[in-house]
């Protein structure tokens, strides 16, 4: 077999579709997942606790400092973005964000996962019982025998 012909057999399985579509809807899932959690859950998160984790840092070079000193003195906004530009920093903030989407992006997918479970078995219990398997030929030959006999 050759090369080319493998290779459309694989690509022509259904298990390559299924997958692809399962990766389509996946990334359509995790864009509503994280548009739930940017635009919805972040910002309520942070009037709670009257903090934005995303412009968390802490500055690793002295030039990064500076330019933090020199922003507050003159009144302007600094974030994570501008103290990148200055140098290097440890942004624990996008840190922190990251690792909430991640736990909130799994919730919202074991959630998925469970009512999908028991749709099913919702629907498997709805099924009627398959009927008893048709007895075999020597069933039948032992069972008319078995009558003979207690015709005697």
């Amino acid at each position: 077999m050759g090369f080319v012909s493998e290779f459309k057999e694989f690509a022509l399985k259904g298990n390559v579709l299924d997958l692809a579509v399962g990766v389509i809807i996946g990334g359509a899932f995790g864009k509503i997942v994280n548009s739930i959690i940017e635009d919805v859950l972040m910002p309520v998160i942070g009037m709670a606790g009257n903090v934005d984790f995303t412009n968390a840092f802490i500055p690793l070079a002295k030039s990064v400092s500076d330019a933090v000193d020199k922003a507050k003195a003159s009144g302007a906004s600094f974030g994570l973005t501008e103290a990148r530009k200055a140098g290097p920093v440890l942004a624990y903030g996008n840190f922190i964000t990251i690792t909430i989407n991640f736990v909130i992006l799994a919730f919202c997918v074991f959630m998925v996962v469970k009512f999908f479970n028991a749709a099913r078995k919702r629907m498997e219990a709805e099924k009627p019982a398959p009927p008893p398997p048709a007895a075999s030929k020597e069933q039948l030959l032992l069972t008319e025998i078995r009558d003979l006999l207690a015709r005697r």
